[in-house]
């Protein structure tokens, strides 16, 4: 059974510093798949609040997610310190690709590498709607 590959942006536009969790540790004593995802969450979190924006209002309209891919690629355990870097690319009509990188912050190690898709909605009436122009504006660059 072949990998899945995962290549990353040459750029990212925002880090923010995580601790590990209890909970975001699995019963193999290392960081969860599930906890990676959810990771990647509050840095997509914390990079729109640097924004102005929240995941529920992007200049009027929120945010679905519709895939998500994670590679790891080396263990990381509670108390650690993981820098969460990311990068807003491959713009459609209507959303745009986040990509992030989680590092060890004590020694620069990769743990993991993630992607998740997200489209705009209009949650009042459920439509998807095109990316707003101040979101491109900021973040197509």
């Amino acid at each position: 059974m072949g990998r899945v590959k995962l290549a990353l942006p040459d750029e990212f536009i925002f880090t923010t510093e995580i601790s590990l969790r209890v909970s975001d540790i699995n019963y193999g004593g290392h960081l969860g798949n599930d906890a990676v995802l959810s990771l990647c969450h509050e840095v997509r979190a914390r990079l729109f609040a640097a924004h102005g924006f929240t995941e529920l209002d992007v200049d009027g309209v929120g945010i679905l997610m519709i895939d998500a891919v994670i590679v790891f690629r080396s263990e990381a355990f509670y108390g650690e310190t993981l820098a969460g870097d990311v990068a807003v690319c491959n713009f459609s009509r209507t959303g745009c690709n986040l990509f992030y990188l989680l590092r060890a912050k004590s020694d620069g190690r990769e743990v993991a590498r993630a992607k998740t898709g997200i489209v705009f909605l209009d949650y009042s009436n459920r439509r998807i709607r095109p990316v707003p122009q101040k979101f491109r504006e900021i973040f197509e660059g």
